[in-house]
């Protein structure tokens, strides 16, 4: 089990006396006070985003929204880069995870509405606003996005959801919005929402390291009978892989997650199981991949089918990274 050390002023801290031993450490604390942004602040998870954090936190100085950037143990310059540019700093000395990172931002921050921003994501003037003012016209919006403009100029916007309950698509049909729209599911790339309503649904699920969070999320919202709202007039520009340098073992690192976590979401909700046959499936192709001495193919398809093996014999992802359950 991973341990870190919070260094915090008093007004930042979450929990209650007694709780377990905190894994973080930081300083300030964030309302989502400044000028223009009004009751916003944003979170900004990182991990050996150095290259990419300055366009992101700039694009939200532009919006009048602080920052609180959590950083999973990083070995770049990025927590002096996120200090060197105002923003607060929360520095993990484990890799937490995504969701569980923008967990421990959502308890320290003091704002009405959480704005969660992957460090590659660069919000285009007036997209915050865009989206409180969508907020104020969609009482029943438990989530709002903006429209997410991939670098080739494509829009991204995932037309189904493995977990969606309603909207299902299940022919997968690419529909573009035109306009404002409730979606099956969105982006936990960029997205909005009221951190009382995070919190109260517990945030992002612990128990995921690395993908699902956010169509698990999504899901919870969507059984409480909140919408998803696509908000077309909010534009953020998304440069894709801009985070985490590559490196020998991240292919395999990143498949093993994606196969755990499609297992585990897949079970929880009660949906077919194709673990064996994944699991048999990529256990033949890492063997032909071999084969080919192609190292980039033998870690997609062997992280597959240890990811799937891993979790039909109830090992989980924290124990994968030597994590807890906090946070």
């Amino acid at each position: 089990m991973g341990g870190t050390e919070r260094v915090v002023p008093e007004g930042l801290r979450a929990g209650a006396p007694g709780a377990n031993k905190p894994r973080t450490e930081g300083r300030g604390r964030v309302d989502g006070s400044a000028s223009g942004a009004g009751d916003v602040a944003a979170i900004v998870v990182t991990f050996e985003s150095a290259a990419v954090l300055p366009n992101c936190l700039d694009g939200l100085r532009r919006n009048g929204v602080p920052a609180l950037v959590v950083d999973n143990a990083s070995r770049d310059d990025t927590v002096a880069v996120a200090e060197r540019l105002g923003a607060d700093v929360l520095r993990n000395l484990l890799n937490e995870g995504y969701g569980r990172a923008n967990n421990l931002g959502a308890r320290a921050l003091g704002s009405t509405y959480i704005l969660v921003v992957n460090p590659d994501v660069v919000l285009e003037d007036g997209a915050v606003a865009e989206l409180r003012r969508a907020a104020d016209r969609h009482p029943e919006a438990g989530m709002l996005a903006p429209r997410i403009v991939e670098p080739d100029g494509r829009l991204f916007f995932q037309a189904r959801s493995l977990l969606a309950p309603y909207l299902r698509n299940p022919s997968g049909q690419p529909v573009v919005p035109e306009g404002e729209c409730c979606a099956p599911f969105l982006s936990g790339a960029c997205f909005m929402m009221k951190r009382e309503l995070f919190l109260s649904l517990g945030g992002f699920d612990r128990s995921l390291f690395l993908f699902y969070e956010d169509d698990d999320l999504c899901r919870r919202l969507a059984d409480r009978g909140l919408a998803l709202v696509h908000v077309h007039g909010a534009v953020a520009r998304h440069v894709r892989g801009g985070s985490s340098a590559p490196e020998p073992g991240r292919v395999f690192n990143v498949r093993w997650h994606l196969a755990w976590s499609r297992a585990f979401v897949a079970q929880r909700y009660g949906l077919p199981s194709h673990a064996v046959r994944v699991l048999l499936l990529n256990g033949l192709k890492t063997a032909l991949a071999c084969l080919t001495f192609r190292r980039s193919l033998m870690e997609r398809y062997a992280g597959s089918a240890a990811g799937t093996w891993a979790f039909l014999r109830g090992r989980s992802a924290l124990d994968r990274q030597g994590l807890g359950e906090q946070p």
